[in-house]
């Protein structure tokens, strides 16, 4: 018995003597930082500045990024906008031959025609991505093709679309010209009989009128309509 408990008794003994039993605890002695070492962070990038607006007018990034932005969005959606830019794209030339003719006359069945659209952007050569989808100056390619005829007759008052009752553009809209184009601005399109388009990120413009502020030399046209030159 008294073997057993000197065995204990050097065990504890032997843990006390490798981790320390009572006694003072050690003091914690702060060191300083090593400010000797510098981190080696990247340098703040500096984004561009695009301006909003040129006088009065929204710039194409200035109008989309308002309608992107939840501080800004209720000041432009829903609301009669102009826009100032260059227009970057029409689908003038994509007008299948069977929706080239006089109004009046309807398409041949099966006959699938795209709402006539043009792009504005910032450049001339901003992207499809960059420009925002103007709608709504004509409700079909037939519209264009009389509006085309009566511009060339030089037919007093324009030609109004028929079925949508606005001014057909004249000139028809033409890539590279710059414009101020004023309409409604929104997310969706909805007067097309080909059901709604939309574009949540670049919104569209339901088209009221255009003033051509750059006109570019040669006319637009449908693909196998002629124009007369202008004098």
């Amino acid at each position: 018995m008294v073997f057993k408990v000197l065995q204990v008794s050097l065990v504890i003994g032997a843990s006390c003597a490798a981790f320390g039993c009572g006694g003072e605890d050690v003091k914690y002695v702060p060191k300083p930082a090593n400010t000797g070492t510098k981190a080696n962070l990247p340098s703040v990038p500096s984004l561009a500045k695009k301006p909003i607006k040129q006088g009065e007018d929204y710039t194409v990034w200035g109008a989309s990024y308002y309608l992107r932005s939840v501080v800004h969005r209720k000041e432009i959606v829903g609301k009669d906008v102009t826009l100032v830019g260059y227009i970057t794209k029409t689908n003038l030339a994509d007008a299948p031959a069977c929706a080239v003719h006089k109004a009046g006359k309807a398409d041949p069945e099966g006959c699938k025609a795209p709402v006539p659209t043009f792009w504005i952007g910032d450049t001339k050569d901003a992207s499809e991505s960059d420009s925002i989808k103007v709608m709504g100056w004509a409700s079909n390619f037939a519209q264009i093709y009389d509006a085309i005829e009566a511009s060339d007759k030089k037919e007093d008052g324009g030609y109004d679309d028929q079925l949508w009752g606005v001014k057909v553009p004249d000139p028809l809209p033409a890539k590279g010209a710059k414009v101020k184009v004023k309409g409604k601005y929104s997310t969706t399109f909805m007067k097309a009989s080909s059901g709604a388009e939309a574009d949540p990120y670049q919104g569209i413009i339901d088209y009221q009128e255009m003033t051509v502020l750059e006109p570019v030399e040669e006319l637009a046209t449908l693909p196998g309509v002629k124009r007369k030159p202008r004098p």
